[in-house]
């Protein structure tokens, strides 16, 4: 049942990457995506990179879920990453009309599980939706 929730979750949220604005799109393209969206390192401990995602930015009303937008050294958009607590995964909590904005092709997704970290401190699933290759996403040294 987790399996199909979760697989569920990922392709509702690719869908939803499909019909985004194109304005919204284009901004968010490049570090820093600007409006409402903050470095996460200016809200919580955190490095300005992290090794394997990239530099993240979310807009604060949206945590835990996000999205969070993760870019390369060269501010160029990867990944989006929602971080879903376990306990609303345990409980079959529906997550509909996440935000996503960007308009990029997702090229593969990852559901990682995490034990929590600074600002989402709980144990909790980070589903990432990569807009680069497998390659690239692994030489985010």
């Amino acid at each position: 049942m987790r399996r199909f929730f979760l697989g569920s979750l990922s392709a509702a949220l690719g869908l939803g990457l499909l019909v985004s604005t194109p304005q919204t799109a284009a901004a968010q393209r490049k570090a820093p995506p600007g409006g409402a969206y903050k470095k996460v390192s200016t809200l919580v401990p955190l490095p300005d990179f992290l090794p394997g995602l990239g530099t993240l930015y979310v807009d604060p009303s949206t945590l835990p879920a996000g999205p969070f937008l993760a870019y390369d050294r060269e501010g160029k958009l990867v990944s989006s990453i929602y971080m879903i607590p376990l306990k609303d995964i345990n409980a079959q909590k529906a997550f509909a009309g996440l935000k996503s904005g960007q308009g990029e092709r997702v090229d593969h997704v990852d559901v990682v599980f995490n034990a929590g970290h600074p600002g989402v401190a709980e144990p909790h699933y980070h589903i990432i939706l990569w807009y680069a290759s497998p390659a690239k996403a692994a030489a985010l040294k």
